[in-house]
C-alpha cells in the first residue's frame, strides 16, 4: 500500500479548491438566471393574451438576464424592418447578478477550517470563470429570440463586471486591504501606498467622494418625485394605458421600479446643469427644455419638465449639487479636524485643499461612470440619444463640488479649530483647564480681592512725597533703622544708608530706571533703588562687621587687618556663651560657616 506525500496531498486539495470555486462561480449565475427566468414565466403564465410559446418565454428571460450585466440587446421585429438596439439598462436588475458573483468569490477566497483556501488569484480566475460559461450558454439560447444579445457587448462591458464583482469578493475576504499593489504596478504607486498618510488620506478622499454622489443620487431621486407629484394625473394615466390587465399593469410596474435608479440618474444630472437628451433634437436642463421631446409614452417620463423656458422653480433644481458640494466638504472637513483628536494633530491649509480636489474629482468619476450606464440608445432614429451624457455630467460635477466644497472645507476647518475651538465640542474635556467648581469660584474671587487691595495699597505708596535724605522706602528704610540704633545707644556711622543684610531691592522686570520712572503711573510698583556709595568699600565693610559683632553679644573678634587665614579643621568646636544662653538663642553649630562680612 502507498502513501501519498504532503506534496500530493496539497496539490490535490488545490485543486479541490479551485474546481469549488469554478462550481461556485457557476451556481452563482444560475441563481440569477433562475430567478428572473421563474419571474418572467409567472408573468407569461397569468398574461390572457401571452404572443410566444414557452421557448420564447426563456431566450427573453435570458437576454433580459444579460441586458441586467450591460450587454446590449437587438429587437429584430420593428415596424420598419430595421433592428433596433436597446441599450438602456434597468439599473436595479444589476445589483442582484453583482450580489451574487460577489458573494461567490468571497466564499471561494475564505479559507476553511483546518486547511488554507486557495490563493486570491485563483479563486477570482475560477469563479470569473465559472460565472462566465454561464453567461456563453445564455446568449446561446437568446440567439433565436425576441430580444437578441449583441456579441460585441459581451466582453465590455459583461465581463468587465462579473470580474469587478469577482474582484471585489475577493478582497472583502482578504479584510479589504490598502495596498500593496502588484509588482508590476509603477514603483512611484507602490511606494505611495505604503505610506500610513497617504492611505489615510486617500480613505478620506474616496469617503468624501462616495457621500457626494450619495447626495446626488438623492436629490436626483427628490427632483423626481416632486415632478411626479405634479404631474400624478399623466402619470396615472400612462400607466393605465399602457396595459388593461392586471398582469400587464404588474409587469409595467416591475419595470418602473428596475428603472427607479437610472430616474434618480437624470435628476441628478438634470440638477447639475448638463440636463439630459429625449432624443437627438431635445434637450431638458434648468434653463428650459429646447427641441421637440421623442419620449416614448411611460409613467416615468411625465415627470420631464413641460416645453419653453424654465421657471424658478425649475432653477431650483441647482440645490442639488450644492448640497452634494457642502457633503463633501463637511466629510473632509471632519478628518481635517476630527473632534476626538489634539488640535495639533489637525491637518494643514494646503492637505485639507488636496483632500478636497481630490474628493471632488471621485465624485466627478463616480457621477460620470452612472450617468453613462443611466441612459441608452432605444432605436435607430430619434431614440438613438437617450438619457444624461456622461462627458458633460462629470465635468458639471467636478465643477460643482470643487468650486464650492473648497471654501467650504476651509471655513468649516476654521469653524472646528476657532479660538474657543474645543470647549464647543461636549465630548473632548480640555485638557489644561480644571473643571469649574463653587471652591475654585470662591478662591477666583477671593485673589481678585487680594490684588486689588495690593494696588491701592502700591497707588498710595507712589503718591508719598520723596526726600533727598531718605532715598530708602519700605523694608529698606526699616531695616536701615533698625540697624543704626545699638544696644547701648549708639549709632553706626554709615548704616543708616545701607540696606539690611538680606534685603535685596526687588524691581519690577521691564521698569525704568530713574526719577521720572512710573512717578505717576498707575501700573508703577514701587521698589527700592541700588545704593550710589560703593558697597565692597573698606569703610563699609567695617560697618557692617561692628553691627554684626554687636548682635552676637561681643562673640565676634575685631574686624582683621588682612585676609583671615583657613580655619583648621581639627580646630576646637565653638560652644554657648553666657549671652546665648541668657537670650534664649540656640548653640552655634559648630559645621555651620561663619557670617561673611
Amino acid at each position: 500500500m502507498t502513501q501519498r506525500s504532503p506534496k500530493t496531498t496539497a496539490e490535490r486539495n488545490r485543486t479541490l479548491d479551485l474546481a469549488s470555486a469554478l462550481v461556485r462561480g457557476a451556481v452563482a449565475a444560475g441563481l440569477g438566471l433562475g430567478s428572473l427566468t421563474v419571474l418572467v414565466m409567472v408573468l407569461w403564465i397569468s398574461s390572457p393574451y401571452p404572443d410566444s410559446g414557452p421557448g420564447g418565454v426563456l431566450r427573453a428571460a435570458a437576454g433580459v438576464w444579460l441586458l441586467a450585466h450591460g450587454a446590449g440587446l437587438v429587437r429584430p421585429d420593428t415596424l420598419s424592418g430595421v433592428p433596433a438596439p436597446v441599450s438602456l439598462v434597468p439599473l436595479l436588475l444589476v445589483l442582484g447578478p453583482v450580489w451574487l458573483a460577489h458573494r461567490a468569490a468571497r466564499d471561494a477566497a475564505e479559507s476553511e477550517e483546518g486547511r488554507p483556501g486557495p490563493s486570491r488569484a485563483g479563486a477570482f480566475c475560477a469563479v470569473t470563470a465559472g460565472y462566465l460559461l454561464v453567461v456563453a450558454g445564455a446568449a446561446a439560447c437568446a440567439r433565436g429570440g425576441s430580444l437578441r444579445p449583441d456579441p460585441d457587448t459581451l466582453v465590455f462591458p459583461v465581463a468587465l463586471v462579473v470580474a469587478g464583482a469577482a474582484a471585489a469578493g475577493v478582497w472583502t475576504a482578504a479584510g479589504r486591504p490598502f495596498g500593496p499593489l502588484p509588482s508590476w504596478s509603477p514603483l512611484v504607486l507602490q511606494e505611495a501606498i505604503a505610506r500610513t498618510l497617504f492611505r489615510d488620506r486617500a480613505e478620506a478622499a474616496c469617503r468624501s467622494a462616495a457621500a457626494g454622489v450619495t447626495v446626488l443620487l438623492g436629490g436626483g431621486a427628490l427632483l423626481v418625485a416632486v415632478a411626479l407629484g405634479r404631474n400624478a394625473g399623466a402619470a396615472q394615466d400612462a400607466f393605465l394605458g399602457l396595459a388593461g390587465d392586471w398582469s400587464g399593469r404588474f409587469a409595467v410596474l416591475l419595470l418602473a421600479a428596475s428603472l427607479v435608479p437610472n430616474a434618480a440618474l437624470w435628476g441628478a444630472a438634470y440638477g447639475l446643469g448638463p440636463g439630459f437628451s429625449l432624443g437627438t433634437g431635445a434637450t431638458a436642463t434648468p434653463l428650459g427644455l429646447d427641441g421637440t421631446p421623442a419620449a416614448p409614452h411611460f409613467p416615468l417620463l411625465t415627470a420631464v419638465p413641460d416645453q419653453g423656458p424654465g421657471s424658478l422653480l425649475n432653477g431650483a433644481a441647482l440645490a442639488v449639487p450644492v448640497a452634494a458640494a457642502l457633503a463633501v466638504a463637511w466629510f473632509t472637513a471632519r478628518r481635517a479636524a476630527p473632534a476626538d483628536a489634539p488640535r495639533a494633530q489637525a491637518w494643514s491649509t494646503r492637505e485639507t485643499v488636496r483632500v478636497t480636489l481630490l474628493a471632488a474629482l471621485g465624485c466627478a468619476a463616480g457621477t460620470a461612470l452612472l450617468t453613462a450606464v443611466a441612459g441608452g440608445p432605444l432605436g435607430t432614429g430619434a431614440l438613438r440619444e437617450f438619457g444624461p451624457v456622461w462627458w458633460l455630467a462629470g465635468p458639471a460635477a467636478l465643477a460643482w463640488t470643487a468650486g464650492l466644497g473648497v471654501p467650504a472645507t476651509l471655513l468649516l476647518r476654521l469653524w472646528r479649530l476657532r479660538t474657543p475651538g474645543w470647549a464647543w465640542r461636549r465630548d473632548v474635556p480640555e485638557a489644561d483647564e480644571p473643571p469649574v467648581t463653587e471652591t475654585a469660584t470662591v478662591a477666583a474671587a477671593a485673589t481678585v480681592a487680594e490684588e486689588k487691595e495690593e494696588k491701592t495699597e502700591a497707588e498710595a505708596v507712589i503718591g508719598r512725597r520723596r526726600h533727598w535724605w531718605a532715598p530708602w522706602r519700605g523694608r529698606g528704610a526699616a531695616a536701615g533703622a533698625a540697624g543704626d540704633a545699638a544696644p547701648g545707644g549708639n549709632a553706626a556711622p554709615a548704616a543708616s544708608s545701607l540696606p539690611a543684610p538680606g534685603t535685596a531691592p526687588d524691581a519690577a522686570p521691564g521698569a525704568l530706571v530713574g526719577a521720572g520712572a512710573g512717578r505717576g503711573d498707575a501700573g508703577f510698583e514701587p521698589y527700592d533703588f541700588l545704593p550710589t556709595d560703593p558697597w565692597h568699600e573698606n569703610d563699609f565693610r567695617e560697618a557692617r562687621w561692628a553691627s554684626l559683632k554687636r548682635g552676637s553679644g561681643g562673640l565676634m573678634a575685631d574686624f582683621p587687618a588682612a585676609p583671615a587665614s583657613p580655619v583648621d579643621p581639627a580646630g576646637p568646636a565653638d560652644f554657648a556663651g553666657p549671652a546665648d544662653l541668657a537670650s534664649g538663642r540656640p548653640a552655634p553649630d559648630p559645621d555651620r560657616p561663619g557670617p561673611t562680612p
